[in-house]
């Protein structure tokens, strides 16, 4: 089974973690099973870019991200090559090492 290897984040995960994952699922719902409160303000629909993150390594093992989640990864703050939207991102074989970034772009957060 892969793991995801999340790196810290000052609010989200301060120490880290070390999840295993289903092949298939995305990111976003292994970390959120894990107890990691990854921000998803659009319900996991694609529809947002609250769930950004930045997989370090690992990312030629994903399927190529969609013309939709391209479009709004044009939107995230700070994106960089590594950059995919984590509800999106689906785990294959290989682990992942995953940082969440320090800053999103969510314009209707519940937790805060």
């Amino acid at each position: 089974m892969p793991q995801i290897i999340f790196l810290p984040h000052n609010e989200i995960c301060p120490e880290g973690a070390v999840i295993e994952a289903d092949k298939d699922t995305t990111i976003c719902d292994a970390a959120l099973k894990a107890g990691i409160e990854i921000e998803h303000a659009c319900e996991k629909s694609c529809a947002c870019t609250t769930c950004h993150v930045y997989i370090r390594e690992g990312f030629d093992s994903l399927e190529e991200a969609s013309d939709l989640e391209e479009d709004y990864l044009d939107k995230a703050w700070g994106v960089d090559p590594d950059s995919r939207l984590s509800c999106q991102a689906k785990v294959a074989s290989d682990d992942l090492v995953v940082e969440i970034p320090k800053y999103t772009i969510n314009m209707v957060s519940e937790n805060h």
